[in-house]
């Protein structure tokens, strides 16, 4: 299976597909003569992860009645896994060609809430060893929101300013995540956004569970409305939210105060996360494409710091990084 081309046999058809920002590759396994159609998940690198994990949760969400790719048929050893396909129509596409976004959306976090109901327990991969979900913690979200400092400002400054900068913010945002009002309890996909969604004729399907985790409430909600890939009006993002609000059973409108807190919060948080990551499949990967996506990330970033609470991060950023900076989509890979 190597990428880029077209294998074809008696039995099947296999065809490479566009891939995502992981070690994975994908492949359309066409049966020929019938209109059958699988997806061949192929990964050399965090095999554990990309392939025990990912069948895992998948399977654990289709029990939970969560549309989500069973698993066909897995072949460990030579890094490969055969799941259920589909299709190639994300949310992303139906958003996008959509004049009436929010009623779109409005299915989506009924989804959502669906999912958060969920009580996550130890699951099985397909060897019949046992999987247990991982907690959020502020070491780990520090361990994200590093991917900025160790990625990103390495492509426009000198290191000596790279470690002043760091040793700085990092202070500041200890203090941020230690104001996290809401527990770590709910299921939380982790890249809740339209790419991972997939319209199955009048269902939702989700793709890309591999990193799910025990977490705040809010998180997925932040990476559906401040999805960096498609963007949306304030006015969206706020009907979005207060609906929301307005559908959760758990009733977070009592706690309004604390839930804004937390999604504002886990917004910079992950802004700053995803500006890292890209910047990394730019540098390390050779993935140029995703350069394109970060003027956008750095508008929501700004938008989200708008708030009293982060008026002393947003002035180290706002001293350190031109607008020039963060508009610039062309990089040296060297």
């Amino acid at each position: 299976m190597e990428n880029g081309k077209t294998i074809i046999s008696k039995q099947f058809k296999l065809l490479t597909i566009s891939g995502d920002a992981s070690y994975r590759k994908f492949y359309r396994k066409i049966y020929q003569h019938q209109n059958v159609s699988t997806i061949i998940v192929f990964s050399k690198k965090d095999k554990f992860k990309n392939l025990l994990v990912y069948s895992a949760i998948n399977q654990f969400l289709s029990k939970n009645n969560i549309r989500s790719p069973k698993l066909i048929k897995e072949n460990y050893k030579k890094g490969f896994i055969e799941i259920e396909d589909f299709g190639n129509i994300s949310f992303h596409n139906v958003l996008k060609k959509s004049k009436s976004k929010f009623y779109i959306y409005k299915k989506i976090v009924n989804l959502l809430i669906r999912l958060q109901r969920i009580k996550p327990r130890i699951i099985k991969n397909f060897f019949g060893k046992s999987y247990r979900f991982k907690n959020y913690s502020i070491t780990q979200l520090h361990k994200e929101s590093d991917l900025f400092f160790d990625w990103y400002l390495p492509l426009i400054m000198k290191k000596k300013q790279v470690l002043k900068i760091k040793y700085i913010l990092r202070k500041k945002l200890q203090m941020l995540y230690k104001k996290l009002k809401f527990k770590n309890n709910t299921f939380v996909h982790r890249d809740f956004h339209s790419l991972n969604l997939m319209k199955i004729r009048d269902r939702i399907g989700i793709i890309d569970s591999q990193d799910a985790i025990i977490g705040n409430p809010t998180y997925d909600l932040v990476s559906l409305i401040d999805d960096v890939r498609i963007k949306t009006s304030n006015k969206l993002k706020n009907n979005i939210f207060n609906y929301y609000l307005k559908k959760n059973p758990k009733n977070y409108k009592k706690k309004k105060k604390d839930f804004v807190n937390d999604f504002n919060i886990l917004s910079v948080q992950r802004s700053l996360k995803i500006i890292g990551i890209f910047s990394r499949l730019f540098k390390r990967d050779k993935k140029k494409k995703y350069l394109k996506l970060i003027p956008y990330t750095w508008q929501l970033l700004e938008l989200r710091l708008k708030r009293e609470m982060f008026n002393e991060i947003g002035n180290i950023l706002n001293k350190f990084i031109s607008l020039k900076d963060r508009k610039k989509i062309n990089f040296h890979e060297n």
